[in-house]
């Protein structure tokens, strides 16, 4: 099952990708009863249901709507930094035994196909492309054996960063997130459409249809089920909680001259079976 939220003439409404291949759904605005992806996920009801009662609603046409961030208000962004090998190689830093946490918030989330913001104050904008891992059953002290029962399904990221900003300090946080460059989407693909913790599938980012990171999920150091173990000994994972697993190599500051986006490109991230995230770059006004 895939599921979105949209924006249309009507206002946001939430979809999915039904059986015939078309974009079904409902506008919150006409129908109350309707919940949001957030609250489906974090109420833990049948994903199911909800997918058949959104195949029930209106048909929306290409060209009628646009993606917003499947989840509008994630609970917690937790992002995973040097998380290949390959990355970790072409960065400052040696390859650490305990997964490099950082957050994002929520204020930074734009979704398909809007555009990524390059801020006034610095050119170093940079691209990331990542597989999330969305958060489906709460719970602490997971074990790992079951860690994957609490992962409800999987999007894509571009977890968009200046470079400039992310290096002032020892914590990375200021650099990852500045107004719209965490873009997220299109769909969220449940776990049952997807291998096993999402081992084994390519992804690849293109600036402007040149590939310039393209690894496999099997490279991952700390694997989905290992994250999810980890972090949930110091922190209560919640239904709708973000874990954002991490970037290969070929990042532009890694490059020699660096390579940053500009207003006019165009980033793509894609993941085996999860789909294409498109963002355009436009400069702050």
């Amino acid at each position: 099952m895939r599921f979105a939220t949209i924006s249309t003439a009507r206002g946001p409404a939430a979809a999915t990708l039904a059986p015939d291949g078309s974009v079904r759904g409902r506008c919150f605005v006409d129908d109350g009863s309707v919940q949001s992806l957030d609250v489906a996920i974090q109420s833990q009801g049948d994903l199911g249901s909800y997918h058949a009662l959104l195949c029930d609603g209106d048909v929306f046409e290409a060209g009628s709507f646009s993606f917003l961030p499947p989840l509008r208000e994630p609970r917690k962004i937790l992002c995973v930094g040097l998380n290949y090998r390959d990355h970790t190689k072409e960065s400052p830093y040696e390859q650490p035994d305990y997964p490099t946490i950082f957050g994002r918030f929520a204020s930074s989330l734009i979704g398909h196909e809007e555009a990524i913001v390059r801020p006034r104050v610095s050119t170093a904008l940079d691209y990331e492309g990542e597989l999330v891992a969305i958060i489906g059953k709460g719970g602490r002290h997971i074990p790992l054996a079951d860690a994957l029962d609490h992962v409800m399904g999987y999007a894509l990221f571009n977890d968009a960063s200046i470079r400039d900003y992310q290096f002032k300090t020892p914590q990375w946080t200021i650099g990852k997130n500045f107004d719209a460059t965490g873009a997220f989407g299109p769909w969220v693909v449940t776990a049952d459409e997807i291998p096993a913790a999402a081992a084994g599938l390519a992804i690849e980012t293109r600036l402007n249809g040149v590939v310039v990171q393209s690894s496999n999920t099997s490279d991952m150091v700390f694997g989905v089920a290992q994250l999810v173990s980890v972090l949930s000994e110091a922190l209560t994972l919640l239904p709708g909680d973000l874990l954002v697993t991490g970037t290969p190599a070929g990042v532009g500051m890694a490059r020699k001259p660096p390579l940053y986006m500009k207003a006019g490109d165009v980033c793509e991230v894609e993941v085996e079976k999860v789909g294409i995230l498109r963002n355009p770059i436009v400069d702050e006004g």
